[in-house]
């Protein structure tokens, strides 16, 4: 009988990463299922859970771990509860999480905790914030590893991980936008009622150390976008602690030229990736997805620092108006040779090659520090 992979999701960025991973899986054999938790649960996101229960021939189950305004700790407690009584029932082979976000540590924590082999898509990464504190504890945590590039694992590896539970496979999203979307943008503006044909796109996340200012700085770029005359289509943020001083601005934003959307299905923001004008913000779209189709990208803050060198990429300060009208003047429509440093796109492949291996399945459950 086939092992049974367990994919662990909380929220629509990091199912957009783990999708093609589980398609290929699901189609190479092996039993997938899909934990659904995190924003997907919540109203105001855009209940993203029903984008997981479209995927065919999984199982899938939901698991509320919060209400809205709930601290993190809170949320970390929750999930460690709800999750290891949906271990002790399921019992898979083998557990997948992706990145930095509380649900992943929650989950391979309790992995670690009963013995029970897990995964780690996209460790060995930097960033700046307490996320990465997360993805490191997630590295330290998880059985096996599955990062985006060679610098990656290396620093897997500096943190005491064995080579041989390191996998390179690349960014998975860079899968669906490397295929056709399947839409066309004309669809895709028809079904999110985006009133404008050309536009760029803005996400600004809460940054959590940074909770109390996330309103000013959200103030400051978002005046500045609507300066220079630009239309925009506008992702809302995640749900970290300051969050609402975020829609708090994006809620007076003017909607003839402004299209605020909760959630987009993944095949949607692909297509309208590949047509926008530019991409605005903080979000790790901008830093990987956007540099791989050739898009420039204005990277604001603190929250992707050091995460990518591609020369598409501008960075500032939320606050820097100058900077931003400069980008938004100059790289407006612009495309540029798409960087390949997080991936070719055929991350699913190599995934499932990997799962095919003894070698993976022989990593052992008990870890020694290995030195760098």
């Amino acid at each position: 009988m086939s092992e049974s992979i367990l994919f662990v999701t909380g929220t629509r960025a990091d199912f957009g990463k783990l999708e093609p991973l589980a398609l290929a899986a699901r189609d190479a054999g092996f039993k997938v299922g899909f934990f659904v938790t995190g924003m997907h649960m919540l109203k105001r996101y855009g209940q993203t859970k029903f984008e997981v229960a479209r995927v065919e021939g999984v199982e899938v189950s939901d698991f509320i771990n919060q209400r809205e305004g709930d601290p993190m700790d809170l949320v970390l407690s929750k999930t460690i509860l709800g999750f290891s009584d949906y271990l002790q029932e399921h019992e898979p082979d083998l557990v997948v999480v992706h990145g930095d976000r509380i649900e992943a540590l929650a989950c391979t924590l309790v992995c670690a905790t009963n013995y029970i082999r897990s995964a780690h898509i996209e460790g060995g990464e930097v960033s700046g914030t307490i996320d990465e504190v997360f993805r490191h504890c997630n590295t330290k945590l998880a059985t096996t590893h599955f990062v985006s590039s060679q610098t990656a694992k290396q620093r897997v590896q500096s943190l005491g991980e064995a080579p041989e539970s390191v996998f390179v496979i690349g960014s998975p999203e860079l899968d669906t936008h490397l295929k056709p979307s399947g839409v066309s943008i004309d669809e895709v503006r028809r079904y999110y009622e985006i009133p404008f044909e050309t536009y760029g796109i803005a996400v600004f996340h809460p940054v959590t150390s940074e909770a109390d200012t996330m309103g000013a700085q959200a103030a400051s770029l978002f005046g500045a976008l609507e300066e220079s005359g630009r239309n925009f289509v506008v992702i809302a943020p995640n749900n970290d602690p300051g969050s609402k001083d975020i829609f708090a601005v994006l809620e007076t934003l003017p909607q003839d030229r402004f299209r605020l959307i909760s959630s987009m299905r993944f095949a949607y923001f692909s297509e309208l990736m590949k047509n926008a004008q530019a991409f605005v913000g903080n979000s790790s779209a901008g830093v990987r997805e956007a540099p791989f189709l050739g898009i420039p990208s204005l990277d604001i803050g603190t929250r992707q620092n050091r995460r990518s060198q591609a020369t598409s990429i501008t960075a500032c300060q939320a606050d820097d108006r100058a900077e931003v009208m400069d980008f938004l003047s100059r790289k407006w429509g612009v495309r540029l040779t798409p960087d390949t440093a997080f991936g070719a796109g055929n991350s699913a492949e190599r995934f499932v090659e990997t799962l095919n291996s003894p070698v993976f399945w022989d990593v052992p459950m008990q870890k020694d520090f290995r030195e760098a």
